[in-house]
């Protein structure tokens, strides 16, 4: 699947729209996305006006390309509904790579912005979406047409990281 070994973080996008049918098709991909127990913990927020987009570029130091972005999921996992609550994080991590890699699909360019991995991150995101308590931020993907920077092959194996039966 040359979507796996082409896939890039793309941070700069064309100002044009992503069709609503991509937008769909990327839902859709992400909720493919294999969970413990099934749980399908995913809940997303779709963002495509400028102000919000703009607003959400300033939950993190690392998230200004959210700004320009056609489009920005936010990616939340309902914690009400965790049948395995240990596995969230893994189950969210799966439905991002899936929208990321059917971005690549669809011949548009995406980034992964963590939020988990900050309290104060956390805390942005759920004040400006006025989350209730049992919905757990995870991500932001930005999306949109790359503008200047290419999905393209890079070479990241590294065979003396690969360990058979045993650590050395």
């Amino acid at each position: 699947m040359k979507e796996i070994f082409n896939r890039r973080s793309i941070r700069k996008f064309k100002d044009q729209a992503v069709e609503p049918e991509k937008i769909d098709r990327l839902l859709r991909a992400a909720m493919q996305a294999p969970s413990a127990g099934n749980q399908q913990p995913w809940e997303f927020i779709v963002v495509k006006e400028k102000e919000t987009l703009e607003s959400l570029s300033q939950v993190s130091p690392y998230a200004k390309p959210v700004a320009n972005s056609a489009v920005t999921f936010v990616l939340l996992a309902n914690g009400d509904a965790l049948k395995i609550p240990t596995a969230w994080e893994e189950d969210m991590g799966a439905a991002a790579q899936n929208l990321l890699l059917e971005a690549v699909h669809l011949e548009l360019g995406g980034v992964w912005f963590g939020v988990a991995t900050s309290d104060a991150v956390v805390e942005n995101v759920r004040k400006l979406f006025n989350l209730p308590a049992g919905i757990k931020p995870f991500a932001l993907i930005s999306v949109g047409y790359p503008d200047g920077q290419k999905n393209e092959f890079t070479d990241r194996y590294k065979p003396e990281k690969v360990h058979y039966e045993k650590w050395l």
